[in-house]
C-alpha cells in the first residue's frame, strides 16, 4: 500500500473511532509500527491529526464523517447557512474599514478572515497571509500587493503552517493583523483548538502594530484549549449580535474597541 492511501485510511479510522494506537493501526493496515509512527508524524505536521503517546487522536475541529467520504476534507471549511455567510461578510467589511490605504495587513487562517480579503479588493494595500482562501480572493487583484507565507500546505484547511511559515513571519513588520480563534472564554482568554496554528497566530500578534480579533457570537465561549492571548491584548474585537456582553466588556475595559457587525 502506498503511503498516501495508507494515511487516508489512518484518517478514516480516526474519523470513526476518534483515536487509535500505533499497534492497532499497524495491525489493521498490515504494516510495521515504525511505518505507522512515520505516517502519524507526517499527518501531525500537516495538522490533520494530533500525535499522542502511543498513537493519535482526531483533530478537535474535525467533523463527524463516514470513512471514504469524498467530501471529508472539505467539511472544516464549510461556512454554514446563508445567515452565517452574511454575518461573516459583514464582519469582513467592518474589519476592512479599519485598514488605511498603503498599510501592511496580516490575515490569519480561517473562513472569516477570507471575507476580510474580499472586502479589501481594489485597495492599495499589502496583504500577507498563509490563508490560501484569502490568497484566492486577491490573486487577480492588481491593486493589492500580495505576499503568501511559505510552509506546509494543509488542503483540508486551505492554509500554510509549520516552521517555514513561522520563520517568514519573523521577517515581517505589519501595521495591522486580523486573527481568528475557536473560542473566547468568559475570563477573556482567546483560545484555539489547532496546535499547528497557535504559534503562527501568536507570531502575527507579535509582529503587528495593531491587532484585530474576528470572533462571531458563536465563539463565546466556543471551543479550544490552547490559549492564544487575552482580550486585553487586542486593540479591536469585531463580533456579531449575541456575543456575551460581560466578556466583550473586558476588551473595552482594557482600552480596546468592540465593533458589532
Amino acid at each position: 500500500m502506498i503511503s498516501k492511501a495508507r494515511r487516508t485510511r489512518i484518517l478514516d479510522a480516526l474519523a470513526v473511532d476518534g483515536s487509535a494506537s500505533v499497534r492497532e493501526l499497524a495491525e489493521r493496515l498490515d504494516v510495521s509500527e515504525s511505518t505507522i509512527r512515520r505516517d502519524l508524524q507526517r499527518l501531525d505536521e500537516n495538522g490533520e491529526l494530533v500525535r499522542t503517546y502511543g498513537g493519535a487522536v482526531v483533530q478537535p475541529r474535525a467533523t463527524s464523517v463516514q470513512p471514504g467520504d469524498p467530501e471529508r476534507l472539505e467539511d472544516p471549511w464549510t461556512v454554514g447557512d446563508d445567515t452565517e455567510a452574511s454575518l461573516k461578510a459583514a464582519m469582513g467589511r467592518a474589519a476592512a474599514d479599519l485598514v488605511a490605504d498603503d498599510q501592511v495587513v496580516l490575515l490569519d487562517i480561517g473562513t472569516t478572515t477570507s471575507f476580510v480579503a474580499r472586502a479589501l479588493r481594489g485597495r492599495p494595500v499589502t496583504v500577507i497571509t498563509g490563508n490560501v482562501a484569502a490568497f484566492d480572493e486577491l490573486r487577480d487583484d492588481d491593486a493589492v500587493r500580495l505576499v503568501l507565507l511559505g510552509g506546509v500546505f494543509r488542503r483540508n484547511y486551505r492554509s500554510l503552517v509549520g516552521s517555514l511559515a513561522q520563520s517568514a513571519l519573523d521577517q515581517v513588520s505589519a501595521d495591522i493583523a486580523f486573527l481568528s480563534c475557536t473560542g473566547v472564554r468568559e475570563n477573556g482568554s482567546v483560545v484555539d483548538d489547532m496546535a499547528v496554528e497557535a504559534p503562527i497566530k501568536q507570531r502575527m500578534l507579535a509582529v503587528a502594530d495593531r491587532s484585530v480579533l474576528m470572533a462571531s457570537d458563536r465563539k463565546f465561549p466556543g471551543t479550544g484549549s490552547l490559549r492564544l492571548c487575552s482580550l486585553a491584548d487586542v486593540d479591536t474585537l469585531v463580533t456579531t449580535e449575541g456575543a456575551n456582553p460581560n466578556t466583550t466588556r473586558l476588551c473595552t475595559e482594557a482600552g480596546g474597541t468592540v465593533i458589532v457587525a
